[in-house]
């Protein structure tokens, strides 16, 4: 299996909301430094709160994720992904709500035929005059 099968396997389980899928593709000592809330998560059971209560709050909505501006290199048994990751929150009937996009960052061991991500971590630039994050790529800051 190619590395590339998280951005897949990432996609489809945020779509579903479904954290069990979600948290599989992450090492349970994954550790993440993402760019919402808190500083840093270390290991499985704390992401997979976080996911659970990002699933519980788009309510009936969901986030439909694609990556652009994709890279992988793959040394071995490491491999490094970096994308941009939009993430459009749908309604029920599959309107487009609002999206963002943030930088990712992953890097990823192959154990056995699977790839697990070890670290993740999410980021989006500051607007340097107003010191706000920039959720759109070519856009102002929100």
């Amino acid at each position: 299996m190619r590395p590339e099968y998280l951005l897949e396997a990432y996609a489809t389980a945020v779509l579903h909301k479904d954290a069990a899928a979600y948290t599989s593709i992450f090492d349970e000592n994954i550790r993440v430094f993402d760019m919402w809330q808190e500083w840093r998560y270390d290991g499985i059971t704390a992401w997979r709160e976080v996911a659970k209560d990002w699933f519980d709050a788009l309510g009936a909505d969901k986030d439909v994720v694609t990556f652009s501006d994709i890279e992988i290199t793959e040394k071995g048994e490491l491999a490094l992904i970096t994308a941009i990751a939009k993430f459009t929150a749908t309604s029920e009937q599959g309107e487009a709500l609002r999206y963002l996009e943030n930088r990712l960052t992953w890097v990823a061991v192959k154990k056995g035929l699977t790839w697990k991500i070890i670290h993740q971590h999410t980021s989006s630039p500051i607007d340097f005059n107003t010191m706000q994050v920039v959720l759109k790529r070519d856009k102002k800051p929100c």
